[in-house]
């Protein structure tokens, strides 16, 4: 006997503007302003957020400081305090926890929450999408689009729709309506080089994808015409996955343009491996395989790997097995980069194993871990920096 899949109920939490929107709210006397939190100029800076009000001068994150000054003059530049964003962000994925365990973070303020069986004790998923962004409001004072649908591609594109302080909800029955009309752009994996493919076949909307077969998107799309098959009609069965249960945590960057300079590329993986590291020991998890991602400027994607001797969580082992794939893709490559990510795999909880030789080594990293978290909490970002990593 054939047993029928239970509905999914999951939603797509996203802080609208997170890091400016904390620095308005920090600063009272910027909010209305068009404010850009992101590198110098100078420095070949990127931006990491443009609040509401910097948006439509064309501003948006991911493109260089220089540009995005040049659109907005006028702009108020402030630097990253990614400490006040972890700050907050804790804050905001533990009341997430107050409504479902099963959380799948996608960054510091975004993830999917999968809250299927839980309507009769707090309500539908509509209700429940208001309740959690109601305290998210209460308690930081920010505001967070959401989407909620019977799947995390439906989620995701909902909770884009209605930005900033949306709430859009899927019908499971209405699919098709609620997509048919939808730019072919914002369909995954249809990027600058796809779209225009998918516009000489006279295809723009999701309805449009919807009248070609399966084989005849593979045709024109290769492997990824099964994945484009499937979207258009709102099939995704991933689960949501909580990182206690992921098989990777992993951090990564696209560059607005190609990035050529090799310190600034090395800057940036080291802040994602600071990432990793801080959800390891969040979740109380280790990792025994680092791996590094780079995507070239024809979208060739490289993957470089290591695996440690032993399973851990620390900041300094996972940052040197970055830098020396970093280092050994540099010496033989001079291209510019898209993308670059760092990932680590091999997860198994928390208690880590060490050799006889190295406790003393391995305590005095994980009590300089500790202590670079206290000190930043406390007096923020510009107290304290890694060795490596651009002055804040």
């Amino acid at each position: 006997r054939i047993m029928a899949l239970k509905p999914r109920h999951i939603l797509h939490v996203d802080m609208d503007a997170f890091y400016a929107s904390v620095e308005q709210h920090d600063r009272p006397e910027l909010r209305g302003k068009p404010v850009l939190v992101g590198g110098r100029a100078e420095a070949r800076g990127v931006i990491s957020a443009a609040s509401y009000e910097a948006r439509p001068f064309g501003c948006r994150s991911a493109m260089p400081t220089g540009t995005a000054l040049r659109l907005c003059p006028h702009a108020v530049l402030l630097p990253v305090r990614m400490d006040r964003y972890l700050d907050v962000s804790k804050r905001i994925f533990a009341i997430f926890a107050e409504f479902t365990p099963t959380i799948e973070p996608l960054s510091v303020d975004e993830a999917f929450l999968d809250v299927s069986g839980c309507q009769k004790l707090l309500g539908s998923p509509e209700q429940i999408a208001r309740r959690i962004k109601s305290r998210i409001q209460e308690v930081t004072g920010l505001t967070a689009s959401v989407g909620a649908a019977p799947n995390k591609f439906l989620a995701k594109l909902a909770s884009d729709l209605k930005k900033p302080d949306g709430l859009v909800v899927v019908d499971p029955q209405r699919v098709a309506e609620f997509l048919n009309d939808l730019p072919i752009g914002r369909l995954w994996g249809v990027g600058k080089m796809t779209q225009p493919k998918f516009e000489r076949l006279g295809l723009r909307t999701f309805g449009d994808v919807r009248r070609l077969s399966q084989e005849q998107l593979q045709r024109h799309f290769g492997n990824a015409g099964e994945d484009f098959y499937r979207l258009v009609r709102g099939i995704d069965d991933r689960p949501v996955v909580p990182d206690r249960e992921a098989k990777s945590i992993s951090s990564e960057t696209t560059f607005a343009q190609d990035i050529e300079d090799r310190q600034h590329l090395r800057a940036v993986l080291l802040s994602q491996i600071e990432e990793v590291a801080r959800r390891l020991r969040r979740e109380k998890m280790l990792a025994r395989t680092v791996h590094l991602k780079i995507r070239l400027p024809d979208f060739a994607t490289l993957t470089r790997s290591a695996t440690l001797d032993t399973p851990t969580d620390q900041t300094d082992v996972l940052w040197n097995t970055a830098a020396e794939l970093f280092e050994r893709w540099a010496s033989q490559s001079r291209s510019a980069v898209r993308l670059i990510g760092a990932a680590a795999s091999s997860l198994s909880a928390g208690g880590e194993q060490l050799s006889l030789f190295d406790q003393d080594t391995s305590r005095k990293r994980r009590q300089l871990d500790q202590a670079v978290d206290q000190i930043r909490d406390k007096f923020g970002s510009k107290a304290i920096f890694r060795g490596g990593a651009p002055e804040p």
